[in-house]
């Protein structure tokens, strides 16, 4: 890359956000998708992370309560504004302060709340969603469809529909569930749907 270009790119950089980090303005955004994490999943290739350490037998954990906008976008790192004074209060479905730490810093300062509000928010959109029996401390492999999963979900929470779901899913296994909320917390279809393609899913169990 030629010294002029360079020194262009790293204008555009500073204008719009290091090395392609987008920014956002706090509170400017359409409705938030609660992303809700299958913690077996996550400690097969992270055993040592703290989530994942003796002792702590997770099902689905807050990955986040993302800010997004209706075209799929969605604004990230909006301001410098300090986090939790106590990150200790969230560790029961966030199990990990570094996790606490990222989200609000990418996605919580979007939110337009301080750093107290947003949580308080995540952790009513959690205690929103009710799961499904199967999937409170299963003890083996589950095998099934995303339409089956999705119908379980739908089936604990008589307000969720098909198009409120999306499900995350990496060589087969269940990575993640999402639900689309709007900025009250009701559920809503996903305009930007995104949902995994494979015909089964593997639920590795909680140990």
């Amino acid at each position: 890359m030629a010294r002029g270009s360079l020194g262009i790119f790293l204008l555009l950089a500073l204008a719009f956000g290091s090395f392609g980090q987008r920014t956002g303005t706090p509170g400017v955004f359409d409705y938030y998708v609660l992303n809700l994490s299958w913690s077996p999943e996550y400690c097969y290739s992270n055993s040592s992370n703290v989530e994942c350490t003796a002792g702590h037998h997770f099902g689905f954990i807050v990955h986040g309560l993302w800010p997004e906008f209706q075209n799929g976008s969605y604004p990230e790192n909006c301001s410098n504004a300090a986090g939790l004074s106590n990150p200790g209060s969230m560790l029961d479905i966030m199990p990990d302060p570094g996790l606490i730490r990222h989200e609000w810093e990418t996605h919580g300062t979007c939110s337009g709340l301080s750093a107290q509000a947003y949580f308080d928010l995540v952790r009513k959109a959690f205690t929103s969603i009710s799961i499904p029996p199967d999937f409170t401390n299963p003890t083996h492999p589950l095998t099934l469809s995303p339409t089956q999963l999705k119908a379980d979900f739908e089936q604990a929470n008589p307000k969720l529909q098909d198009g409120d779901l999306m499900i995350s899913c990496s060589r087969g296994y269940l990575k993640a569930i999402e639900v689309c909320l709007t900025k009250s917390l009701a559920p809503m279809a996903c305009p930007a749907a995104r949902s995994c393609t494979s015909r089964t899913i593997r639920v590795p169990p909680v140990r």
